[in-house]
């Protein structure tokens, strides 16, 4: 029997998910848990394991279509059906029992004369294209799998009437359209969210920044000190450790805003940037505060590798009450960071690096890094922001 396929519910407050590609075609077998398609949401994205064994029958939402949680988005079929490639659904196919299928000349041509009283499975992000436009759908030759009409049909269409100044909002994640000025493309689902909320946090937090400058030195020798086969912590581990023992003594770094009240979090949960080669998101090291500098460390690896191959789960990115970014990784000696909303602070680690310092009247070439916290100055005061990254200066500059 055909199983539907339905958009996961990736997170509680997760409402929808939108469909960033179809890894398998139409027709192409699939086993179970193999990955079928990618979905970008409010908080991750992920690739949707299958979940049965079959093949892949039919595709109910075209690539860049939002579709609500538990909606059916694919149909599998059984392994002992033969799929027939059915024109007149979307993406579809139809499925018969083995041996049945008729696949003669006279039947593929049976079969696309029902077509043309087969009314065509369009999206609602379809429809409402063709009518802003007055365009009659029964006039384009759909691209998209089973002959389906998809965005970018429709605004070839348009375009071709002379109609090519649609806005790009409008324009399908894949679609990419000439422009005198060079390349034009839509930014993706991620690209997306990323603006909205850097917006949002600018519009919202009073954003102050402080620097200091940090000698890791200490932090240096107590790496080199470690022997094989002991894994080395990255310094960004330690930072992190020193900031979580921070937090806990000045919690209202660890707090946040809503409206006109302070929401005192009981956990320490550090978000940790980790940058894709397609956007940026923040993985969180929960109750960082309770973890040694090694488990520090092993938490970050793994949430950075999972994260790279879209295995999160959104509660893993979820929960966060500081976070770190570390763009010093590419070289940046120093950043102005915008606070991860709803939080209140943000740390940004600069090159680690050695430069010309002066100790005990000398100068001498030490390992040294530029700190910058970013803080919402409407719950932290400059004061406070300064005693904090001075506690965490004094535990880097001290580790024990």
């Amino acid at each position: 029997m055909p199983t539907d396929v339905l958009m996961p519910q990736m997170g509680e407050s997760i409402a929808e998910g939108t469909i960033v590609r179809w890894i398998k075609k139409v027709g192409e077998t699939v086993d179970r848990d193999e990955p079928l398609f990618e979905i970008s949401t409010d908080k991750v994205d992920a690739e949707v394991p299958s979940p049965v064994a079959g093949v892949l029958a039919q595709i109910r939402a075209d690539v860049g279509e939002t579709v609500p949680v538990s909606s059916v988005v694919a149909v599998i079929g059984g392994a002992d059906e033969t799929v027939v490639p059915d024109s007149g659904s979307a993406g579809a196919a139809r499925l018969e029992p083995d041996g049945v299928a008729d696949l003669t000349p006279g039947g593929r041509a049976r079969e696309m004369a029902s077509d043309t009283t087969t009314p065509r499975k369009l999206s609602p992000v379809v429809r409402r294209l063709a009518a802003e436009h007055g365009v009659d759908l029964s006039a384009i030759v759909g691209t998209g799998d089973g002959g389906r009409v998809t965005k970018a049909d429709v605004l070839a269409h348009v375009e071709g009437r002379g109609e090519s100044s649609i806005a790009s909002s409008v324009l399908p994640q894949a679609a990419v359209t000439a422009s005198p000025v060079g390349r034009v493309e839509p930014m993706s689902v991620m690209r997306r969210r990323i603006a909205e909320n850097m917006l949002l946090s600018r519009r919202t937090s009073a954003h102050v920044h402080t620097v200091f400058e940090v000698d890791c030195s200490v932090v240096a020798e107590l790496r080199a000190a470690r022997k094989p086969p002991q894994q080395v912590p990255g310094y960004l581990s330690y930072i992190t450790k020193a900031v979580a023992d921070a937090l806990v003594e000045m919690p209202v770094i660890n707090a946040s805003v809503d409206g006109d009240k302070v929401v005192h979090h009981e956990q320490v949960n550090v978000g940790i940037a980790v940058a894709l080669d397609w956007g940026l998101i923040v993985p969180v090291v929960k109750q960082a505060d309770r973890l040694s500098v090694d488990d520090i460390d092993m938490a970050i690896n793994d949430l950075a590798t999972r994260a790279r191959s879209k295995k999160l789960t959104p509660e893993e990115v979820d929960g966060g009450t500081f976070t770190i970014t570390n763009p010093g990784g590419h070289g940046s000696v120093f950043g102005m960071p915008i606070i991860n909303q709803p939080q209140s602070a943000i740390l940004c680690v600069g090159a680690i690096e050695k430069r010309p310092v002066v100790v005990d009247d000398a100068v001498v070439a030490r390992l040294m890094a530029f700190l910058t916290l970013g803080f919402d100055h409407r719950l932290i005061d400059g004061a406070i922001a300064d005693l904090f990254l001075a506690r965490v200066k004094d535990t880097l500059e001290r580790f024990p």
